[in-house]
């Protein structure tokens, strides 16, 4: 049974209609395929699909990202990746279900695989934990990162999270440690790393694992600080004013890419990543293959380099410098500011010595 979200209705009543008409035989009187019909309505099908997707709002789009029947983590390991080893346990807790972590071989070649995984079912949900890594989880991923590291083996991750776990137990085992730890290991690593958000990309949660060499995300995901109900609940006091905030925060993949916050946006068949699976693994492959080849030569110091200086120039396009390729010059108007706040400082303390002399003054008088 296919899943429809709430702009898709006229979607699914032609897409009703035409199983009708493939499946005569379940309705009285008719006998043959009218294949005329099948033919029109799968055109206007066509066209009402590419009439509802090239006009997504971001919040239809978030909607699209968090859909039911979204390809997941596990489904891409399965299907790019040979001789999958699964290793679990972060060797101080426990196992986090919620990520999915191992070596395998893609292209021939060797890869610490990571993914995060929302499940298909609702039993799978429940074991999944919904995709929100709780700190044995990033832990574990740490550990796994640090040994491929050692090794000189490239690092996939595929992002799909509403953000990490906000239980009690988690912030009593250092959940924010946890991910500060994750961002910091993953901006130090030596090695290529390919973050591809394949669905939500939401908070902390995500961006402990997608600070990487390339930061790559599908047609119809989102990647923000926050999710839309969240944001509208803090700012309006009203979760209802979703639209208002998605449209706000830039969350789609080319509000994203034109702010240089991602890297590339992988397409999607028209309809959602869901209506067509195979080529959508056919498109990640292809991004992956292409990108790794980009990092075979380069020396560890030169993606350690350009890691760091992909990083360091977001959000500075009209902003703290003119120059992108001289980062240094943020040193300059550093320590200016620090001569201002050291000038503030020695006028404070001067206003201070005359107040108290004048009080010691009235006093004596």
């Amino acid at each position: 049974m296919k899943n429809y979200l709430n702009f898709e209705t006229e979607i699914k009543d032609l897409e009703n209609e035409l199983e009708k008409l493939k499946d005569p035989f379940n309705e009285s009187g008719l006998s043959e395929v009218d294949t005329q019909k099948i033919a029109k309505i799968q055109n206007e099908l066509d066209d009402k699909l590419k009439s509802i997707y090239s006009n997504l709002d971001p919040w239809q789009t978030t909607m699209v990202a968090r859909h039911e029947d979204r390809p997941k983590s596990k489904f891409f390991i399965d299907s790019l990746f040979e001789d999958f080893i699964s290793l679990s346990g972060d060797r101080h807790y426990g196992e986090d279900k919620s990520v999915i972590s191992g070596f395998a071989k893609f292209n021939g070649n060797s890869v610490l695989v990571i993914g995060q995984e929302k499940g298909d079912d609702l039993d799978s949900r429940i074991k999944r934990n919904f995709g929100m890594m709780r700190p044995e989880g990033y832990r574990k991923t740490i550990r796994l990162m640090k040994l491929a590291e050692k090794f000189n083996i490239p690092i996939i991750s595929f992002i799909d999270t509403p953000g990490a776990y906000p239980g009690v137990g988690a912030e009593e085992r250092g959940q924010a440690e946890a991910i500060a730890r994750s961002i910091e290991c993953c901006m130090e690593l030596k090695v290529p790393t390919l973050s591809v958000i394949i669905g939500e990309g939401g908070s902390g949660g995500a961006i402990a694992l997608a600070s990487s060499s390339k930061v790559i995300m599908f047609e119809n995901a989102i990647y923000s600080v926050i999710s839309p109900e969240g944001c509208a609940t803090i700012l309006w006091r009203d979760p209802k004013k979703m639209l208002d905030a998605a449209k706000a925060m830039k969350l789609s993949a080319k509000d994203l890419l034109d702010l240089d916050i991602i890297d590339e946006v992988i397409p999607e068949p028209i309809g959602g990543a869901h209506r067509d699976k195979d080529q959508m693994l056919f498109n990640v492959r292809e991004t992956l293959s292409k990108n790794l080849e980009k990092f075979a030569n380069m020396s560890s110091e030169e993606i350690y380099s350009d890691r760091k200086s992909k990083f360091l120039k977001i959000g500075r396009k009209k902003g703290f410098i003119d120059n992108l390729e001289d980062l240094s010059s943020t040193k300059s108007k550093m320590n200016t500011l620090n001569q201002v706040i050291k000038l503030n400082k020695v006028t404070i303390s001067i206003i201070s010595i005359s107040l108290i002399f004048l009080i010691s003054l009235f006093f004596i008088l």
